[in-house]
C-alpha cells in the first residue's frame, strides 16, 4: 500500500530539496508545490481566492502522482510518495496572509489522510528567490509555530527535521521514512 509523506514547514526550510533527495533515495517520485508554477505564471500578487485555485490544484497534482506512484509500487518500486506541501500549508498561508481560511480547505484536512509528516525546523539560512515572501528569522519562526501547533494536535505520526547540516536533516527524515515502510 502507497504510503503518503508530506514535507511541511516555511518557506526556504529545505522542503523541496528534502523531498527530491528522499524520492531518489527510495527510487521514487515526489508530489512538488503546485503554487510555484502557479506564481511564476500568474504573478506573486495574489489574492485570498488564488490560494483556494492553488489548493484545488495542489490536490489534483497530488492525487496524479499519487496514481502514478501506486501503480510503481505495484510494479516493485518504494510504495512512497513524498509531498511538498498540503492542505495544512495552505490553512497556514490563508490564515498568516489573509486571516481567514476557505471552508473547502478545512474539509479537505479532515478528509484526507496522510502516513507521515516530516516537519522542517528554520534553523537553515533563509535563500532568496523571487517567490518567496518573509526572509526574517522572527516572522519563520512564527510561520514554524503555527505548523508545529497543527502538527502537534492531528492524529498523523511525525517527525521534526532540524539541524544546520543537510546530511544530518536527510537522515532524521531517512529514519522516519524506513520505520514507517517496515510497518
Amino acid at each position: 500500500m502507497l504510503k503518503r509523506i508530506v514535507v511541511i514547514g516555511p518557506e526556504s526550510t529545505g522542503k523541496s530539496t528534502l523531498c527530491g533527495m528522499l524520492a531518489q533515495h527510495f527510487g521514487t517520485d515526489w508530489c512538488p508545490e503546485f503554487a510555484r508554477e502557479y506564481l511564476l505564471t500568474h504573478g506573486t500578487d495574489y489574492s485570498f481566492d488564488d490560494l483556494l485555485t492553488i489548493a484545488k490544484g495542489q490536490l489534483a497534482m497530488e492525487d496524479e502522482y499519487a496514481e502514478k506512484a501506486g501503480r510503481a509500487a505495484d510494479a516493485g518500486q518504494a510504495p512512497a510518495l513524498f509531498i511538498d506541501t498540503d492542505m495544512y500549508v495552505m490553512k497556514v498561508w490563508c490564515e498568516f496572509v489573509f486571516g481567514n481560511c476557505h471552508s473547502w480547505i478545512i474539509d479537505r484536512i479532515v478528509e484526507r489522510t496522510y502516513d507521515l509528516y516530516l516537519l522542517c525546523n528554520t534553523d537553515l539560512p533563509w535563500v532568496r528567490d523571487e517567490l518567496r515572501e518573509y526572509p526574517d528569522l522572527v516572522t519563520r519562526e512564527k510561520l514554524y509555530r503555527m505548523y508545529e501547533d497543527l502538527i502537534i494536535n492531528q492524529s498523523t505520526p511525525w517527525v521534526l527535521i532540524q539541524g544546520a547540516d543537510p546530511e544530518e536533516r536527510f537522515n532524521t527524515a531517512l529514519r522516519a521514512v524506513e520505520e514507517l515502510l517496515r510497518r
